[in-house]
């Protein structure tokens, strides 16, 4: 990897207006059960483009790579997740987010993580802040982000539960808290990273834990509505 900050994102694609910012894109899909690859589509569920837009909003001018797994459905494979990670590792990715979870655990997955992880690549993914464990949030060295009400603009919280390491800023769109949350963390990873390039993923984790505006998870009614 370049010492330059470069952020993939794992998701259903942009806008044709922010796929014109982007440094490089790829398009990964299911046909008669075999994996195919090709140019970007234009998001069809709009979750991309919101998450796209909640990573530059906290990082600031960063080169992204977008590769997209969804298409007009929420749902995707761990076989398009992993071959999307594998071209972003490739592609000179410094950290990934993805805000999204599989209900499985898939070793191509877990393979495609342990190998990103290995290169030196952080790797962010949403957690919901209840219910069962979904991947890759779940996969050791990964960090696992989920939304928090209490977080403004710029503010992280710092959970520590079994489901999330951190909670991020969900914005007011009513889009899914976890996916948004976990864009918002990368960003001001991203943001982090660019002004302290040497930082390995243990020195940005306990940096987010020092840093956080709140600690513990929410406890609602208490504070705020």
């Amino acid at each position: 990897m370049g010492t330059d900050v470069r952020v993939g994102i794992i998701d259903s694609g942009c806008s044709p207006e922010q796929a014109n910012g982007l440094l490089a894109a790829r398009r990964f899909w299911l046909e008669d059960g075999q994996l195919r690859e090709g140019g970007l589509q234009p998001d069809q569920l709009g979750h991309g483009g919101a998450v796209l837009a909640g990573v530059q909003r906290e990082a600031g001018p960063v080169p992204l790579l977008v590769a997209q797994v969804f298409s007009a459905q929420a749902s995707t494979s761990a076989l398009q997740v992993a071959a999307a990670l594998l071209w972003l590792v490739e592609a000179g990715a410094t950290l990934v987010n993805l805000s999204l979870g599989l209900q499985q655990d898939r070793p191509v997955l877990h393979q495609a993580c342990a190998e990103a992880l290995a290169a030196g690549v952080l790797l962010c993914a949403s957690s919901p802040a209840q219910g069962g464990a979904v991947y890759p949030a779940s996969y050791s060295g990964v960090i696992r982000v989920t939304g928090d009400a209490r977080c403004a603009p710029g503010e992280w919280s710092w959970l520590g539960t079994r489901q999330a390491d951190f909670g991020g800023y969900v914005g007011t769109g009513g889009r899914a808290g976890a996916s948004l949350g976990c864009a918002a963390l990368s960003g001001r990873i991203a943001a982090l990273l660019r002004d302290e390039p040497g930082m390995g993923r243990q020195q940005v984790y306990d940096w987010l834990r020092s840093n956080a505006a709140y600690t513990g998870p929410e406890r609602r009614g208490v504070g705020h509505a």
